[in-house]
């Protein structure tokens, strides 16, 4: 995946409603969210997610990617999020992979 396509993945999570999370979020996956629990699986990240109002715009800044092998893509960034007169900014990483056949 080109790394323009990778950038544009990662912002339609947090720009992206619930069907965006659950058509692009693996079940088996981890992330840690603001809120209690904080560490979850995918199933309950897209729970999670469906119940929050999501941001108007995101800016990924600092970006950095990884391919340590082939079919696998791990990306650090900042993270500067508004919706409204909201703001959040956040340090986060992500794992992509491509499913094997």
């Amino acid at each position: 995946m080109e790394d323009h396509r990778v950038w544009e993945f990662e912002k339609s999570l947090w720009t992206g409603g619930a069907d965006r999370y659950r058509e692009l979020v693996d079940d088996e996956c981890l992330m840690v969210l603001p809120k209690p629990p904080f560490v979850m699986n995918g199933t309950q990240a897209i729970e999670a997610v469906s119940n929050t109002p999501r941001w108007d715009s995101v800016e990924l800044s600092n970006g950095q990617i990884a391919r340590p092998q082939e079919g696998l893509i791990v990306i650090a960034y900042d993270a500067h999020a508004k919706s409204n007169d909201e703001s959040y900014e956040a340090h986060c990483t992500s794992t992509l992979r491509r499913p094997r056949p």
